[in-house]
């Protein structure tokens, strides 16, 4: 039987790490085994900022509702909590876009969640 040899497969599977580090400093984007470690390294920082990202945004949007809620008389948990009482179904995300872009439309959400708490 004929000798298997793996250059070519083992070329392209460093060619691909090595093109993943380009860009690094110094022997990261040079040295396949320096630059095995930095991609992997990096695809964990890549996977963890993907649900940091999700954090980041909704402690946002709620800093921003909060600020708002403030400015109409009441703190954030009152609002929320008035918002489901009226039963008015909206996410924090199109909570904090009204709270910066609409504030004549987060003022009518906020009355209404006064009223509801009031009954």
């Amino acid at each position: 039987m004929a000798r298997v040899k793996g250059a070519l497969a083992t070329r392209k599977r460093r060619n691909k790490t090595l093109k993943l580090a380009k860009g690094y400093f110094g022997a990261k984007s040079k040295l396949f085994k320096t630059a095995k470690e930095a991609v992997m390294k990096s695809g964990n920082y890549a996977y963890i900022g993907r649900r940091q990202k999700k954090r980041d945004f909704r402690r946002l949007w709620i800093t921003r509702i909060s600020a708002a809620c403030k400015m109409n008389g009441m703190n954030y948990s009152t609002f929320i909590n008035g918002l489901n009482k009226a039963g008015i179904q909206i996410n924090r995300k199109m909570l904090a876009d009204l709270a910066v872009n609409d504030a004549a439309g987060f003022e009518t959400l906020a009355k209404a969640a006064k009223e509801a708490l009031a009954k």
